[in-house]
């Protein structure tokens, strides 16, 4: 079986699909788990225009995907890149829990939801910087 899989993955049109799949896959199931640990439905407050909510969950978008990046560039495998992508989104829900710690005087998710946009754009980047950081770490 793992012959046959790693025979279709050699042609490269296939494997890209596979890849692009599972990203998808991915990236669906950890903006689930993301509108989840947020105080605020993600989606409820993209539709009402929230820009910082939508800051905030375009990091974490693009922050997946780049950790996928960096994956997909170093790894031999797919199962290898789910791993390091998963270890990556949890080291980027870690970042937010941080700033969350490091932030006393206010919390994040209440200054999201009410749409202040310099809280939603820092999120953006911690999350943008901290994917750079675990995708360089990506063996």
């Amino acid at each position: 079986m793992n012959k046959e899989v790693d025979r279709l993955l050699a042609n490269p049109y296939l494997e890209t699909l596979a890849f692009y799949s599972v990203t998808i896959l991915a990236l669906v199931v950890f903006l689930a788990l993301w509108n989840l640990v947020t105080k605020y439905n993600v989606w409820e407050e993209v539709k009402k225009g929230n820009l910082a909510v939508a800051l905030a969950t375009g990091g974490k978008i693009f922050g997946i995907c780049n950790i996928f990046r960096f994956s997909m560039l170093n790894n031999d495998t797919l199962f290898e890149t789910i791993v390091w992508s998963c270890y990556g989104f949890v080291l980027l829900l870690a970042a937010y829990f941080i700033f969350e710690l490091l932030t006393p005087r206010f919390k994040i998710d209440e200054q999201v939801k009410q749409d202040n946009r310099a809280i939603g754009f820092i999120s953006f980047v911690i999350s943008v910087s901290i994917s750079y950081v675990v995708g360089a770490s990506v063996t």
